[in-house]
């Protein structure tokens, strides 16, 4: 079966994907929700404006993808190709995400909205939580070395069970860190 492969692209609200590979192309205030998307290759595309909560992701690729005011709700990220993964979001609503154990190094996530996602054994070295709110976003055995919660807000973090060295927060933040202790800070 010969794969469909289509490079520079603008698609613009479009409900439905042929299935294939897409490199460099756009995506412009699509409909994915609940869509299947499973095998298909995005290589530098950009979704803008774009709707793919609960789509169907197994085995997708997502290599060098930017996010950009997007509704991901629920979305299961840890069922895309891992190989050569990266992603970039920018205000975008990630509710009920996951990523479990995904490698995230340096990943950045900028005004977005980050409640319940679970980060649970992802690597997050050096990502950046700009502006985010992270309302019981869930950190155990995750790897957050070096990693910027300086803007980010409504974090539960357990430095007991997660590594942290270098991860930076503001001061305004530290009762995230210390919330496991049901300790009161004024």
């Amino acid at each position: 079966m010969i794969k469909t492969y289509i490079e520079e692209k603008t698609f613009e609200k479009i409900e439905v994907l042929t299935k294939g590979d897409y490199e460099r192309c756009r995506f412009l205030g699509c409909n994915f929700s609940g869509v299947d998307l499973s095998g298909i290759t995005f290589s530098e595309c950009e979704f803008s404006n774009c709707n793919l909560s609960m789509a169907k992701i197994n085995n997708m690729a997502l290599k060098g993808v930017r996010f950009i005011g997007c509704k991901l709700l629920g979305l299961h990220f840890e069922n895309c190709n891992a190989f050569l993964f990266s992603v970039d979001f920018e205000n975008c609503m990630l509710n009920l995400a996951s990523f479990y154990k995904l490698g995230l190094k340096k990943t950045r996530f900028k005004d977005c909205s980050l409640h319940e996602v679970d980060f649970s054994e992802c690597n997050l070295s050096s990502a950046i939580f700009d502006n985010c709110d992270m309302h019981s976003a869930k950190f155990e055995r995750t790897i957050l070395e070096g990693a910027d919660f300086r803007t980010a807000y409504n974090y539960s973090i357990n430095p007991e069970i997660n590594k942290m060295k270098k991860a930076k927060f503001s001061a305004n933040g530290i009762a995230g860190l210390l919330d496991k202790y049901g300790i009161e800070i004024e």
